[in-house]
Protein backbone atom coordinates (compact mmCIF):
# COMPACT_ATOMS: atom_id res chain seq x y z
CA UNK A 1 0.00 0.00 0.00
CA UNK A 2 2.78 2.59 0.72
CA UNK A 3 4.07 2.26 -2.85
CA UNK A 4 0.61 2.95 -4.17
CA UNK A 5 0.26 5.91 -1.78
CA UNK A 6 3.59 7.37 -2.91
CA UNK A 7 2.52 7.04 -6.54
CA UNK A 8 -0.78 8.79 -5.75
CA UNK A 9 1.09 11.60 -4.00
CA UNK A 10 3.35 12.07 -7.04
CA UNK A 11 0.33 12.11 -9.37
CA UNK A 12 -1.37 14.63 -7.07
CA UNK A 13 1.74 16.84 -7.09
CA UNK A 14 1.96 16.73 -10.88
CA UNK A 15 -1.67 17.70 -11.39
CA UNK A 16 -1.76 20.40 -8.73
CA UNK A 17 1.53 21.85 -10.06
CA UNK A 18 -0.01 21.94 -13.52
CA UNK A 19 -3.06 23.71 -12.08
CA UNK A 20 -0.84 26.32 -10.39
CA UNK A 21 1.09 26.96 -13.61
CA UNK A 22 -2.13 27.31 -15.60
CA UNK A 23 -3.54 29.69 -12.98
CA UNK A 24 -0.45 31.87 -13.35
CA UNK A 25 -0.66 31.69 -17.15
CA UNK A 26 -4.35 32.60 -17.06
CA UNK A 27 -3.52 35.79 -15.19
CA UNK A 28 -0.40 36.62 -17.22
CA UNK A 29 -1.75 36.21 -20.78
CA UNK A 30 -3.40 39.16 -22.48
CA UNK A 31 -5.06 37.20 -25.32
CA UNK A 32 -8.60 36.15 -24.28
CA UNK A 33 -8.69 33.01 -26.49
CA UNK A 34 -5.48 31.65 -25.00
CA UNK A 35 -6.63 32.61 -21.51
CA UNK A 36 -9.82 30.55 -21.91
CA UNK A 37 -7.75 27.55 -23.01
CA UNK A 38 -5.51 27.81 -19.93
CA UNK A 39 -8.57 28.25 -17.72
CA UNK A 40 -10.05 25.02 -19.09
CA UNK A 41 -6.75 23.20 -18.50
CA UNK A 42 -6.66 24.59 -14.96
CA UNK A 43 -10.09 23.14 -14.17
CA UNK A 44 -9.21 19.71 -15.58
CA UNK A 45 -5.92 19.53 -13.67
CA UNK A 46 -7.50 20.73 -10.44
CA UNK A 47 -10.38 18.24 -10.65
CA UNK A 48 -7.94 15.41 -11.33
CA UNK A 49 -5.77 16.51 -8.39
CA UNK A 50 -8.84 16.51 -6.12
CA UNK A 51 -9.59 12.91 -7.10
CA UNK A 52 -6.04 11.85 -6.25
CA UNK A 53 -6.20 13.76 -2.96
CA UNK A 54 -9.35 11.86 -1.99
CA UNK A 55 -7.56 8.56 -2.67
CA UNK A 56 -4.51 9.51 -0.58
CA UNK A 57 -6.36 10.36 2.64
CA UNK A 58 -10.00 10.63 3.67
CA UNK A 59 -11.42 13.97 2.59
CA UNK A 60 -12.29 15.21 6.09
CA UNK A 61 -8.81 14.61 7.52
CA UNK A 62 -5.64 16.55 6.93
CA UNK A 63 -2.51 15.10 5.43
CA UNK A 64 0.39 14.42 7.80
CA UNK A 65 2.71 17.40 8.17
CA UNK A 66 5.59 15.43 6.63
CA UNK A 67 3.55 14.85 3.47
CA UNK A 68 2.33 18.44 3.40
CA UNK A 69 5.87 19.83 3.55
CA UNK A 70 7.05 17.44 0.84
CA UNK A 71 4.11 18.31 -1.43
CA UNK A 72 4.57 22.06 -0.92
CA UNK A 73 8.27 21.92 -1.80
CA UNK A 74 7.70 19.78 -4.90
CA UNK A 75 4.96 22.12 -6.15
CA UNK A 76 7.23 25.16 -5.68
CA UNK A 77 10.04 23.38 -7.52
CA UNK A 78 7.77 22.32 -10.39
CA UNK A 79 6.22 25.78 -10.74
CA UNK A 80 9.62 27.49 -10.72
CA UNK A 81 10.75 25.29 -13.64
CA UNK A 82 7.76 26.25 -15.75
CA UNK A 83 7.46 28.90 -18.48
CA UNK A 84 5.79 31.15 -15.89
CA UNK A 85 9.17 31.78 -14.30
CA UNK A 86 10.10 35.35 -15.29
CA UNK A 87 13.42 34.31 -16.85
CA UNK A 88 11.70 31.68 -19.00
CA UNK A 89 8.72 33.80 -20.01
CA UNK A 90 10.38 35.01 -23.22
CA UNK A 91 8.52 33.76 -26.27
CA UNK A 92 5.29 32.97 -24.45
CA UNK A 93 3.77 36.47 -24.83
CA UNK A 94 3.48 36.69 -21.08
CA UNK A 95 3.20 39.87 -19.12
CA UNK A 96 6.39 39.37 -17.08
CA UNK A 97 5.31 41.68 -14.26
CA UNK A 98 1.98 39.88 -13.73
CA UNK A 99 3.72 36.54 -14.11
CA UNK A 100 6.21 37.45 -11.37
CA UNK A 101 3.46 38.75 -9.07
CA UNK A 102 1.40 35.59 -9.40
CA UNK A 103 4.40 33.28 -9.02
CA UNK A 104 5.43 35.07 -5.84
CA UNK A 105 1.88 34.81 -4.51
CA UNK A 106 1.79 31.03 -5.00
CA UNK A 107 5.31 30.60 -3.60
CA UNK A 108 4.25 32.31 -0.37
CA UNK A 109 1.37 29.87 0.24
Amino acid sequence: MPQNRNKLIELFIGNISNAVVHEILTKAIDDENIRRHYDKELKVSFDTAKKYREKINPVNTTLPEKDTDYIREKIKKNASNSPTHPQQAVGYNLNKFRCTQNALHFASL
